[in-house]
């Protein structure tokens, strides 16, 4: 039992920190949240501070998720995922898994804007798989400025500069994997690959 109870704390610190740099959150700007140091938070992702109640519950109260998604605890007999919207970027992602330490599935939304939005891409650690429901999403890689109508598909290492947006100017919504460790999705679609007959449009 104790070396459950081991595994269950070694894997408290690199889920934190994954979940941290995946709202794109700083140690300084959790610090400063939660009240608890940048040193203590430090600590507690790198595993060299034991996760305890009093460092948790300031913790799950910021990136508003049950105390058991923090601790890895598996919930018993309910398979459902309370989905919580996360607005960033002007943007809602809705998470549709709850495994912070692994690959993040979420649906991300859109709006529509009644002028022009000027690209500002972006780079971090990770690679993207994405899948447009509805709209026409401009996706912006590197030098690469591409449509992709509902039904396409794109996956991309998002160490290369990029941006996601309306390439209209109406609502978007995609489905997205994200990988924060960099490993490819087992689905690959290259963004000029027409979209099969009779597929969604």
């Amino acid at each position: 039992m104790d070396h459950e109870l081991d595994e269950v704390l070694d894997a408290v610190g690199p889920r934190l920190r994954a979940l941290r740099r995946h709202r794109g959150i700083t140690l300084a700007a959790l610090a400063a949240t939660t009240g608890v140091s940048e040193s203590t938070l430090s600590r507690l992702e790198s595993g060299q501070r034991r996760a305890t109640l009093e460092l948790l519950l300031p913790l799950a109260r910021t990136y508003d998720v049950p105390l058991d998604d923090l601790v890895g605890a598996p919930r018993t007999g309910d398979p459902r995922i309370h989905l919580t919207p996360i607005r960033r970027f002007g943007m809602t992602f809705v998470p549709l898994s709850r495994r912070p330490g692994g690959v993040h599935a979420f649906k991300m939304i859109i709006p529509a804007q009644s002028e022009p939005v000027a690209p500002t891409p972006q780079t971090h650690d990770g690679f993207e798989w994405l899948y447009v429901l509805n709209g026409h999403l401009r996706l912006i890689l590197g030098e690469r400025d591409l449509t992709l109508p509902p039904g396409e598909a794109a996956e991309f290492d998002t160490s290369l500069p990029h941006w996601l947006g309306s390439a209209d100017g109406g609502v978007v919504e995609l489905l997205i994997l994200f990988d924060p460790h960099g490993m490819r999705a087992h689905m690959h679609a290259s963004p000029h690959r027409p979209a099969p007959s009779g597929s969604p449009r």
